[in-house]
């Protein structure tokens, strides 16, 4: 069928394409169903949606995934038809089923991941089933291999490339801006690569993002790394292992982060982004991702698999059973990092916990002796050296001059009796976060004025929630009465 183009500017985020229910009925063509369309010499898989008004028949409007892979114009002519289900959907079933995928199996699913030959509800099927059934270390290497080597690889021709990541779930655990910049400033390259919010209030690149740039091509990224010897940028826009942003998607959707999938996810980012070296951080404990037995395992298996790449791969264990730092949300965050940085009343555990991975690095790369890292680190951080690099990467990544007001509307959660904080629940904070409208509100969240083992009198402050709209609001100050999140 030849159909010419409407353009409506419509971006998706994923392909998909909108077609008049007359042509649709003509092809037999259903919301949801894959079609095929092709413009000169390119074709691309996009999801359909049958529309009856705006759209006149014969024509088909796109959305800015399409028009750009497709390079297309206004008025183009296309060639549309249906597509065939993948021969992948049956793997994915295979694994929702319990069964192990093979090598070639896993390698079908990826591609038509990154190929756009899967719906949504496909891909959450198969994490779905990858969450229920697990996967062994041999799929889960084949998945980590499939994710990098379908995407960009960046190589540096260098040594020493570091980087670090965190399997996330505590709230305001934002080490990583501070750990880049202690180590970038005594002379360690750490291309950082990050993803945003899955479960959490605020992911690291939507924390940086309120400062600075973190979505832009390779050339970029390649381009702040050889001016400033970091960067910290949002792994989503550069190409590199393109199917774990749309898993990633989708483990949003479900609220899930699969434990096979983490691994791979994070391997698989760090091999195409030319790392040789890089430190886990898995906090454990209480209402963390994981308890103590788990981290254990997990440890093991990141090293198993980091090693089968030729990646030298160090993990730490760290207390994970409550939020690090006072800021929840992206805004607030950046404060505590900033006041890290700048040694202005930084909160003691998050810079604490960031000299302490960044003395791991230097140690691991053979830059400090062993028990010396630390000391190097905190010079680093208290000299000035560390903030003077962090603002040289923001600059090169294109600083916004902004105010970091705290979101319109504020509430303060007051202790109602003399006290001491027994636990605050990571998955409840984050939760709270959410509903005042982290991630997409960059200036809502929660300041903590406490934290576990913290005496408080009656009449003091527990919280302060910010939020863009009363509604909101109300509904944090409702959930944080009936959930307690710190008891």
């Amino acid at each position: 069928m030849k159909l010419r183009l409407k353009e409506l500017s419509l971006g998706a985020g994923r392909p998909i394409a909108f077609v008049n229910e007359s042509n649709a009925r003509e092809i037999d063509l259903h919301v949801g169903d894959r079609i095929e369309i092709s413009h000169k010499d390119k074709t691309l898989i996009a999801i359909a949606d049958v529309v009856k008004k705006f759209i006149a028949r014969g024509e088909i409007s796109l959305s800015e995934e399409v028009i750009n892979y497709l390079n297309l114009k206004k008025g183009d002519v296309l060639d549309v038809s249906l597509a065939t289900e993948p021969e992948s959907s049956s793997f994915i079933a295979k694994k929702l089923s319990g069964q192990t995928l093979a090598k070639k199996e896993i390698y079908s699913i990826v591609n038509d991941i990154v190929n756009n030959a899967l719906t949504e509800a496909e891909i959450a099927y198969f994490v779905s089933g990858v969450y229920e059934n697990g996967m062994n270390l041999e799929e889960t290497a084949n998945l980590t291999e499939a994710m990098y080597k379908t995407g960009e690889r960046i190589k540096w021709g260098k040594k020493k490339i570091a980087d670090k990541h965190c399997i996330g779930g505590i709230a305001g655990n934002r080490t990583t801006p501070i750990v880049v910049s202690i180590c970038s400033s005594l002379g360690v390259i750490i291309p950082k690569t990050s993803s945003r919010a899955i479960t959490s209030a605020a992911g690291t690149a939507d924390v940086i993002e309120t400062l600075a740039n973190v979505d832009f091509p390779v050339s970029k990224l390649k381009s702040t790394v050889k001016k400033t010897g970091a960067c910290l940028a949002w792994g989503g826009s550069l190409g590199l292992a393109p199917a774990d942003d749309k898993l990633i998607r989708v483990e949003r959707l479900l609220g899930l982060d699969p434990e096979s999938q983490l691994i791979a996810s994070i391997i698989a980012k760090k091999l195409a982004v030319g790392s040789k070296y890089v430190l886990i951080d898995i906090p454990y404990g209480k209402n963390a991702k994981i308890d103590k037995k788990r981290a254990v395992n997990l440890k093991k298996k990141f090293i198993l698999i980091g090693n089968h790449f030729g990646l030298k791969i160090s993990a730490v264990l760290t207390n994970g059973s409550q939020p690090i730092g006072n800021g929840i949300g992206p805004v607030l965050e950046m404060q505590d990092v900033i006041k890290v940085l700048k040694r202005e009343n930084s909160p003691k555990d998050l810079e604490a916990k960031s000299i302490y991975l960044a003395a791991k690095i230097l140690e691991d790369l053979s830059m400090a002796k062993k028990g010396e890292g630390e000391g190097m680190a905190r010079e680093a951080l208290y000299s000035g050296k560390a903030f003077k690099k962090f603002d040289e990467i923001m600059v090169a990544q294109g600083k916004k001059f902004i105010d970091f007001k705290p979101a319109k509307f504020k509430f303060e959660i007051k202790s109602k009796q003399n006290q001491q904080i027994k636990y605050i629940n990571n998955k409840k904070i984050n939760l709270l976060g959410r509903i005042l409208g982290c991630p997409a509100d960059k200036n809502a969240g929660l300041y903590l004025h406490k934290h576990v083992s913290d005496k408080v009198k009656k009449g003091e402050p527990l919280a302060t929630l910010y939020a863009e709209s009363e509604r909101k609001m109300q509904q944090a100050i409702k959930f944080f009465g009936e959930s307690k999140p710190i008891g």
